[in-house]
């Protein structure tokens, strides 16, 4: 990996971190359609990253996925780029 902002990390991981919150929400804990609304909006604005950093969001949540222990939020980071549409495949 190159050097990187230390800050990237932090924020990529809780952009992820919301969404999973979101996703795993009770109706009663969240409004479903408010929830569906923010996952959308922020798939939408990681769509449009330019290329270069798209990539790099990318490749940091590849290392987040590599690091960690939890097995299911190694298996959400995983998921997290198929599932917001930014990869045409969910490898």
């Amino acid at each position: 990996m190159t050097d990187m902002d230390p800050l990237v990390p932090v924020l990529a991981g809780l952009v992820v971190d919301t969404v999973w919150f979101l996703d795993g929400c009770e109706d009663d804990e969240v409004d479903p359609d408010s929830a569906v609304k923010m996952m959308e909006s922020v798939a939408g604005v990681l769509q449009r990253l330019p290329e270069a950093q798209l990539g790099r969001f990318l490749q940091t949540l590849r290392g987040l996925a590599e690091a960690e222990l939890d097995p299911q939020r190694r298996e959400f980071l995983e998921s997290f780029p198929g599932a917001c549409g930014l990869v045409d495949d969910e490898d």
